[in-house]
């Protein structure tokens, strides 16, 4: 396509705003639409504007505003990579909200021209086929759908979204990548071929792919994705601090809180007035706070530590840590366990239905030594997020990173990306 002045993204209405116990219909109050005014901006895109309803979510209630939505068309030769990325770009509205679901986006296209846009934005609620049909409303009917993972077959909390794609006629299904559910898995594909409708898999497939990490290892190993997150000096010491801003809201740690859905913390932290570290993103989903208590001493107790922000935390002992009383009456759950180790903890988030999990080191980093180790060498830790401070500590004695040291072969990692946060710089990369 070429380059214009006015992005798509610009040109695009975004979907409305919402919280997590947003009903459907603040996704679906668009009116159809009348009367559209044309804009060719050059050979390639083209726009019509339409006015419409969308619902604004202003506390204490629902209201509503006129607004300008804008669609544009791709004039030139079909691009199915083009619209796939759209989908993915919906799909990421929805970061920190579907889980164990995962995030889905749709796109119906109708003679070059974008007719209907959706995303599924919480676990329960209606898939993005379903918001996308809605959005088109008639315009559907011999469209093509753009899907980033392969629509439903089969009776959940939603009905299958092959049957609502089936009934609005459309002529052809291009899909991101086949979903690793098996009770999903290729059957959803069948029931549209079945039905007459043309089906094209794999398009941009890996961009789909790295969007559902966390879905796609839940299903594929029955564990959860689990990340682990450091800070490190210039120098190359562990720090136990973040980077400033790093926890306000757009900060990449208050963002990461967001994405997981439970995070792993060291009891050690809570001997001073360490508060529970919460995501200041706008209507974030809090993780659940999993705090490792390893201490035998009788008289060592895990301090009470509510956080009003979601109230729910676990603590995993042995057998011989005494929890507080306080918090056992409070509803905070204990799990004791002969030994506390990744595979106890990971087991037991998976069948919580938890999809990622993220190892925050910090506090006395001997006590996630033998958690480390774990990790690499069974290969449990997908990925790592390493914060590199703007402080050289040569001086003072620090710990460094002391498990890695003792494994007996060398890591390899891959799809190493650097982005600046604030005066920090933040690393992520993969285990191979």
């Amino acid at each position: 396509m070429q380059a214009l002045g006015l992005s798509l993204r610009d040109n695009i209405s975004p979907a409305p705003k919402f919280l997590s116990n947003a009903t459907p219909q603040s996704l679906t109050s668009w009116p159809s639409t009348q009367n559209p005014s044309k804009l060719v901006l050059g050979p390639s895109l083209t726009c019509r504007f339409y006015k419409s309803l969308v619902w604004m979510n202003q506390k204490p209630g629902w209201s509503y505003c006129r607004t300008l939505r804008v669609r544009c068309s791709h004039n030139g030769q079909n691009d199915d990579g083009f619209y796939m990325r759209r989908c993915v770009e919906l799909a990421r509205k929805a970061v920190g909200f579907t889980s164990p679901n995962p995030m889905v986006g749709c796109v119906i296209v109708k003679d070059g021209e974008v007719v209907g846009e959706g995303f599924h934005p919480k676990a329960g609620q209606p898939h993005a086929e379903v918001f996308a049909l809605r959005d088109a409303a008639d315009l559907a009917k011999n469209a093509t759908a753009y899907v980033s993972l392969e629509p439903c077959n089969h009776y959940g909390r939603t009905p299958p979204c092959t049957e609502a794609l089936i009934k609005a006629k459309v002529k052809k299904v291009v899909v991101g990548m086949v979903d690793p559910n098996p009770i999903v898995a290729s059957k959803g594909l069948d029931r549209l071929r079945d039905a007459g409708i043309e089906v094209v898999v794999g398009v941009e497939e890996e961009l789909c792919k790295s969007l559902l990490e966390t879905y796609i290892h839940r299903m594929l190993t029955g564990k959860p994705f689990l990340a682990l997150r450091y800070s490190l000096s210039a120098s190359g010491q562990l720090l136990d601090l973040l980077g400033d801003r790093a926890v306000h809201g757009g900060g990449y740690y208050s963002r990461l809180l967001q994405e997981y859905d439970a995070v792993v913390l060291s009891s050690s932290l809570f001997s001073g007035n360490f508060s529970m570290p919460s995501s200041q993103e706008p209507g974030a989903n809090q993780p659940i706070r999993i705090i490792i208590q390893r201490n035998p001493s009788s008289s060592s107790q895990v301090p009470f530590v509510i956080n009003e922000v979601t109230g729910k935390e676990i603590i995993f002992t042995d057998n011989s840590t005494v929890i507080a009383t306080e918090m056992t009456q409070q509803g905070v759950e204990s799990v004791a366990v002969d030994q506390v180790n990744l595979d106890v903890v990971l087991d037991y988030c998976y069948k919580q239905g938890l999809c990622s999990v993220l190892l925050d080191m910090r506090g006395n980093f001997s006590e996630f030594e033998d958690l480390i180790k774990e990790g690499i060498e069974k290969k449990y830790i997908n990925k790592f997020v390493v914060e590199i401070l703007p402080v050289w500590n040569g001086s003072v004695k620090t710990e460094s990173l002391i498990p890695l040291k003792s494994l007996e072969q060398a890591v390899k990692v891959v799809n190493l990306q650097c982005k600046e946060s604030n005066q920090s710089v933040v690393i992520e990369g993969y285990f191979k």
